[in-house]
Order: C-alpha cells, then structure tokens, then sequence
C-alpha cells in the first residue's frame, strides 16, 4: 500500500519525562534542518479531539522516533500510539527508531524496572488485549537498533 506522508517524523515521547530536556532539543535541531515534523502542542486544533489526530498523524509521517523514558510505560496514549507506529512500520514500511533516554533496551523488551511496574497497574485498569498488545509492540521496537542516551550531568 502506498503511503501519501504529510510529515517527516513523528516523535512519540513521554512528556513529563523529555519534553523540557532531550525531546525539546531533538525537536529544535529537527526543525533547524528543515524537517515536517508532526507536534502535537502545534498541529492539532483546539476542541479537536486527541486521539483520532495523533493516530492519524502517525499513519501521515515518514519516520517515527519514539523516545522511551521512565514513564513512557505509564501512558495509555503513549501505548496507543507505539502500537499505531508498530502496524505502520508493518504495513506502510514506516522506519522507526527507537531512542533509549535513561532505560535500558532489555528493560523496554522484556518490560522490567519501571516498565514492569507501568504493567502492573495496567493489569488493574486496562482490559487483557490491550495489555498484550502494548507489550508486544514494547518488544517488538526494543528489537529494532536504536540509540541508547544516559542523562548524566556535563554531557549534552
């Protein structure tokens, strides 16, 4: 199926975790070269509603970067999304690189650390196919070659 893209990339990242720090400079350098880049803050109306946008924006993209951080695991939007971006990649072609900020690839996989503890309120709230779901996807892009960044003090 050929895919008609509105965007260059698309960046699926746990806000409270990267959107003032690593997220918010890869944002800036994106846009400094020139790159369409889906933001959700810019690019979806006001009163529209947010889930069929985001959705939709992830299928219009070329490229979709997800950000894992410590509470990626902890958003059903976050969720939502990877799966979107792993059916993309699947039938669309869509690249996706992963981007590891202060997780462990191992721990995305295998949902260890803080993923297991996202999983374990999820189990509570959130019905058995969806749970599934999102922790393929986890697998299936922790799989996939990516960058693995540390936060440590003096490094940028």
């Amino acid at each position: 199926m050929a895919a008609s893209f509105v965007y260059d990339v698309f960046l699926s990242f746990s806000g409270v975790d990267t959107r003032n720090k690593f997220t918010g400079h890869l944002l800036a350098a994106l846009d400094r070269h020139g790159f369409n880049i889906f933001r959700d803050d810019t690019k979806l109306r006001r009163g529209e509603e947010i889930g069929p946008g985001l959705l939709k924006a992830i299928k219009q993209s070329r490229i979709s970067v997800i950000v894992f951080s410590e509470n990626y695991a902890s958003s059903k939007w976050c969720l939502d999304e990877l799966v979107k971006i792993m059916n993309c990649k699947e039938e669309l072609n869509q690249i996706v690189i992963p981007i590891f900020y202060d997780v462990q690839p191992s721990d995305v996989r295998s949902q260890r650390g803080c993923y297991a503890k996202a999983f374990a309120n999820h189990r509570k709230r959130f019905n058995l196919e969806s749970v599934k779901k999102w922790r393929l996807a986890l697998t299936q892009a922790a799989n996939l070659s990516g960058y693995v960044l540390q936060n440590e003090a003096n490094r940028y």
